[in-house]
């Protein structure tokens, strides 16, 4: 494949790591001439899909995820964290299913301006409780944190905004809340809306078309998760506000709607809609979404299945 033609010209983007990349995130790098962004720098796997692990396939694709974030996050000025999933950001310890341990987080945040959700307000337990583990390890990395809600950041003829907060899928979810990111330069709007889930809530819809964006990365709607953790109306809603979306704007399309194979059906086979991989030019590779085959087509080791079982956090797995 070639890579896609974007809508955007002056402001550039490089998709580092989603679902359509084999792994969960939606870690992007933007850049103008004024400034490099890296937009949420996590990477993660699915610890239970199917009833089953990760497959090898996946920890390899995670491995090489992490890889490309590292390279660019060399080049950037600001990285952000969204909100605090752990395929949004990166923590200090040791984890395979993100691969990371703590001189990678380091590399990710030192010296760089931190644009972070507000760790204190619009945000659950669980979230709270790793916001306050990250920002005392930042803290004395970073060279500013900056709280993302009501950001407003100008440097040279680029403005990057804070939009939000905006609910992490529907309105009041118990998921939490994420900040949205507008990055303007000259005639040129992007907006980075990771988790809004299509978006689900119909505010969230109206905050993104509301700046008239050239063009929207969106995190789609969980159709997976349809009668488990979602109702059928919040997914129809995630779904209509998405194809509304893309009437309205350009759309890159990533994250939880490619964690089944049948995605595009949702939104149309000739939906004007583009995904990571489109835009790196590459195959889609939806592993999470195929693990049930990988595993009966391509066996992991007795070895692999050792490491699984027994939890083998201090060294990596054998793939």
């Amino acid at each position: 494949m070639t890579e896609a033609k974007m809508p955007v010209k002056k402001i550039r983007l490089y998709p580092l790591a989603d679902e359509s990349l084999g792994v969960r995130s939606m870690a992007l790098y933007v850049e103008t001439p004024d400034v490099g962004i890296v937009f949420d720098p996590g990477v993660s796997l699915a610890p239970r899909r199917f009833g089953l692990p990760p497959h090898p396939s996946e920890f390899k694709a995670v491995k090489e995820a992490r890889k490309t974030i590292l390279g660019f996050v060399k080049r950037a000025d600001i990285v952000t964290v969204s909100h605090f999933h752990l395929d949004h950001y990166t923590p200090n310890f040791v984890s395979w299913y993100e691969w990371t341990n703590k001189e990678i987080h380091e590399a990710i945040y030192t010296d760089k301006i931190v644009l972070v959700k507000n760790p204190k307000k619009d945000i659950n337990y669980n979230q709270a409780k790793r916001a306050k583990a990250f920002l005392a390890s930042v803290e004395n990395l970073a060279e500013k944190i900056v709280i993302g809600e009501g950001a407003n950041i100008k440097l040279g003829n680029t403005v990057i905004k804070g939009l939000g907060p905006l609910p992490h899928g529907s309105e009041n979810t118990k998921l939490g809340y994420v900040v949205a990111f507008l990055v303007e330069y000259e005639d040129e709007k992007i907006i980075f809306a990771p988790d809004v889930q299509g978006p689900i809530s119909n505010s969230a819809l109206n905050a993104l078309l509301g700046v008239k964006p050239s063009l929207v990365v969106v995190g789609g709607p969980p159709v997976y998760l349809e009668a488990v953790k979602l109702s059928r109306e919040d997914v129809e809603r995630g779904i209509n506000n998405l194809r509304s979306l893309i009437a309205k704007s350009n759309v890159i399309v990533s994250h939880h709607l490619l964690r089944v194979a049948d995605w595009k059906k949702y939104v149309g086979e000739d939906a004007k809609i583009l995904t990571y991989a489109d835009v790196r030019g590459l195959e889609e590779t939806l592993l999470e979404a195929f693990r049930k085959d990988l595993y009966e087509y391509e066996p992991p080791s007795e070895e692999f299945q050792a490491w699984i079982r027994e939890k083998k956090k201090g060294e990596p797995p054998p793939i």
